[in-house]
Parts: structure tokens; C-alpha cells; sequence
């Protein structure tokens, strides 16, 4: 290439790294140290989701408990919004791919993408759902509920009947059938569309931010997994968890703040607060010495 190609590139186009080199920089840019921590924090999950798990007792006791709520509040629509898809296999299994391949494989995969190129909303995103889900956890063992799958409301438990992947996502020695309330089913997806939401301005992006949360509860509720109130919860659960992460990052914004507030500032004139220049008047020159004139010879009086 001359050298009037070279010049003839736009700075940004001669400045850009290759995609090999840029993307294992930003993975390598503390990736690895989050991806453990996401894998332990997942494992940590299901680990406690198993071993918070109440007595049948309780939790199918708690299951009627939110169904009688639910009746009471005139919003038991369960039974109604299964009805909608029953006997109709593409609207079923369209439920149940939401319901599996909607969840998890959204979440790590949006958090893969915020942490390569939106790392403020990645770490909002990764607090909220630490947040959120040791709330849950509390749920989880001190309010068991089973779901209305497990319950004689007539309801047909679509995801294990007709689909193998959840299992093999979701092994059952980590599951815990009587999780249902809050559901961080839906909660979770939507803290994925809330930070995704704020986090562009791409319009394809932002859509899908709105309609996971949307389609996820309608899965939830349409497969038998979960109560309307469970997405209630879930709902509530998780923007606690978005104040919390919001508290942080202001926290943090403060000591950097302060740090910089120390740092010696450096005085910048205000372009109308310029102090009109000194005019300096140039040394005086001094006259260039002339040779004395020579006087005429007077003529001597005495001499006649």
C-alpha cells in the first residue's frame, strides 16, 4: 500500500485493532475471574434451592394458601391462560422453549455481551441478580410453595410431558419443586430487560429487552410453573435488587469522586476573564554619537 493510501484512511479505520486481538483483550480484561464467579454463584443457586427445600407438607399448604389469595384477589387465571394453548402443540411447545431456552441462555448470554462492550451495566446487571436471589433464597426456605403443577387444580405440567431439555439443563438432584414463589423465572429476565433497555438506544435491542419479560410470563404461568402472585414477587424481588445495585455503584462513585476532588487542580483561564496583555514599550534607542563638527578658522585680529 503507498503511502497515499495510508494517509488517505480515516484516523478511526487506522487505529482499530483486528477482531482477533480486540476481542481476546476484552475477555481477557478480568473475564475469567467474573466467569468463575458467575459459575460458582450458579452452582451456589442450585446447591441451596435443593437443600432449602420444605416439607411437602408445608409447601402444598402454602400452594393453596396463594391459590385462595389469587381467588380472593379475582386474578386466579391460571387455568384459563393453559386453556388458551391446550391442544394446540405449536403454542405448547412455543411455551415450553421460552420457558427453557428463555431463561439461562438469555442471561449468560446477555451478560457475556454487556461485559465485553457495556461493563457499568454488566456489573448492575451481575448485582442485581446476586441480590435478588439471596432474597429468594429466604423465600425459598422460609415460605415453601409447590406450584400449581403439583396441585389437583386440573393443570397439566407441559414442560416435563413434552420436553426433554429442561432436565438435562436443570439435572432434578438441583431442583427444587417448591420454589415457585417469587418466580425468578420472570424476575430475572426482568432485570436482563431492564438493564438492557437502559444500557442502548438500538431499537431491535430494546424491543427484545421489553418483550422477554412479557413472553416469559406468559410461559411461567401457561406451563403450570408458576401462580400470577409468583410474578408478582418476582417482579418485586428483583427491583429491590436493582435499588440495591444502583446503591453500590453510587457508592463507589464516591470515593472516586473524592479522589479526584484532591487532586491538585489546574488553573484554566475563562476565555472572557483574560487579563488584557501588558504592552511593553521598546527600549529607547539611544542616539548614535556624531563626530564633533569642525568649527572654520577665524581669522586672527592681531595679525593685519
Amino acid at each position: 500500500m503507498s503511502t497515499t493510501d495510508i494517509s488517505s484512511q480515516s484516523p478511526a479505520r487506522q487505529h482499530r485493532a483486528p477482531p482477533a486481538r480486540w476481542l481476546r483483550t476484552s475477555l481477557d480484561d478480568g473475564f475469567m475471574r467474573e466467569a468463575a464467579l458467575v459459575a460458582a454463584a450458579i452452582l451456589a443457586y442450585f446447591t441451596i434451592r435443593n437443600v432449602t427445600a420444605g416439607a411437602p407438607a408445608e409447601a402444598f399448604a402454602n400452594g393453596h394458601r396463594v391459590a385462595d389469595f389469587e381467588g380472593w384477589l379475582g386474578i386466579d387465571w391460571e387455568d384459563g391462560i393453559q386453556g388458551a394453548i391446550a391442544g394446540r402443540d405449536a403454542l405448547v411447545t412455543l411455551a415450553n422453549w421460552i420457558y427453557i431456552w428463555g431463561h439461562w441462555p438469555v442471561i449468560l448470554s446477555t451478560a457475556v455481551a454487556l461485559h465485553v462492550w457495556r461493563r457499568d451495566s454488566y456489573y448492575q446487571l451481575r448485582n442485581t441478580l446476586f441480590i435478588s436471589g439471596g432474597i429468594g433464597f429466604l423465600f425459598f426456605a422460609l415460605f415453601p410453595v409447590a406450584p400449581p403443577r403439583l396441585l389437583e387444580m386440573g393443570l397439566v405440567d407441559t414442560v416435563s410431558d413434552q420436553s426433554h431439555a429442561y432436565r438435562a439443563l436443570q439435572p432434578p438432584g438441583l431442583t427444587n419443586q417448591y420454589a415457585a414463589f417469587p418466580s425468578l423465572h420472570v424476575g430475572w429476565n426482568l432485570a436482563v430487560g431492564i438493564v438492557l433497555f437502559m444500557s442502548t438506544t438500538h431499537l431491535a435491542v430494546r424491543t427484545l429487552a421489553v418483550l422477554s419479560p412479557l413472553a416469559m410470563t406468559s410461559a411461567v404461568v401457561a406451563t403450570a410453573n408458576h401462580y400470577l402472585v409468583d410474578v408478582a414477587g418476582g417482579t418485586a424481588v428483583v427491583l429491590v435488587g436493582l435499588a440495591g445495585a444502583y446503591f453500590i455503584q453510587t457508592r463507589k462513585a464516591v470515593p472516586l469522586a473524592r479522589l479526584a476532588d484532591d487532586e491538585p487542580a489546574v488553573p484554566v483561564e475563562h476565555p472572557r476573564r483574560r487579563a488584557a496583555p501588558i504592552l511593553r514599550r521598546p527600549p529607547r534607542r539611544e542616539p548614535a554619537l556624531r563626530p564633533p563638527r569642525r568649527r572654520a578658522p577665524q581669522p586672527d585680529p592681531c595679525r593685519s
